[in-house]
């Protein structure tokens, strides 16, 4: 039976500049910062910041996130390799980013943030949280330009056939000897490995998500306690992560009792039950009962 499926060799190269490339993932980092620069700040100047402080929270948030999403690449999915080679941390060019370490660098961003100007932390997580899946979006459609951070094999007929993953060469090769020329691509495509298009999963469901919990943000700010609405956003995102993990390629393999789950339902784990915590903390869940 012959299978539908998207053939999908795109460039992560935008364009040049100098003779460097300038790729669209990071043409898509710097839109989704930038876009939730402009959404955070329009919010919170309505509130009464000053936009001086707006900038240096946009500041500390943006290292945070860079930084988080760097260190928790390197020490969630590959520590041995880059605490002996620490040099190789700084090689953000090289690739090699994970969302949870960005949440990781966002949390700990903003409370620096809040402990220096006397802010209300939980406060300033909300707003924060709002604009976060909108970048992660479009984050996730620069993944798919680089054709990483793709599913296991599928027969789905929306199915990506990866051409620039170099590792489904192999399999392509072994199944299509004595069938076709293996010099022909147009032919060795046929056999190439069909996989989930992960990333469109998440890039479309993130900007769903967005838009959503933008007017629930809009609608339920003012009677919700701080750090409700943050809740919500941890338990709704990380749950999807976990079971978008289940149609994803692993980066780390686990052995023992752990091998039936992936590193990043693990590290998903943590953020759903401190949302579940936000959550019961702003409705009154932990409240000791007064004796009679």
């Amino acid at each position: 039976m012959e299978f539908l499926y998207i053939v999908w060799d795109a460039d992560p190269v935008a364009f040049e500049i100098f003779g460097r490339g300038v790729r669209w993932y990071g043409i898509l980092l710097a839109v989704g910062f930038f876009l939730g620069y402009l959404i955070v700040s329009a919010l919170m100047r309505k509130e009464g910041q000053k936009q001086e402080r707006i900038d240096i929270l946009a500041i500390y948030v943006v290292v945070g996130v860079v930084v988080g999403l760097r260190l928790g690449h390197c020490l969630f999915y590959n520590p041995v390799y880059y605490l002996s080679n620490p040099l190789e941390i700084l090689k953000v060019w090289e690739g090699g980013l994970a969302s949870h370490g960005g949440a990781v660098g966002i949390l700990l961003a903003v409370w620096l943030y809040s402990r220096k100007y006397k802010m209300n932390y939980l406060g300033l997580l909300d707003r924060i949280a709002l604009i976060v899946p909108l970048a992660g979006g479009l984050v996730r459609f620069g993944n798919l330009f680089n054709s990483e951070i793709f599913g296991v094999q599928t027969s789905v007929p929306w199915a990506f056939k990866f051409l620039r993953n170099r590792p489904d060469l192999i399999p392509a090769i072994e199944s299509a000897q004595g069938k076709c020329d293996i010099q022909n691509l147009d032919c060795l495509i046929q056999y190439w490995p069909a996989r989930h298009p992960t990333q469109l999963y998440e890039g479309i469901f993130y900007l769903i998500m967005f838009i959503v919990f933008y007017f629930i943000f809009m609608k339920f700010k003012s009677r919700w306690k701080e750090g409700v609405f943050l809740g919500w956003f941890l338990i709704v995102l990380f749950v999807f992560r976990y079971l978008i993990e289940f149609t994803k390629v692993e980066q780390v393999e686990f052995e023992g009792w752990t091998a039936a789950i992936k590193m990043g339902q693990l590290l998903s784990v943590p953020f759903v039950l401190l949302g579940l915590y936000f959550l019961g903390r702003g409705f009154g869940w932990f409240k000791r009962k007064q004796n009679p």
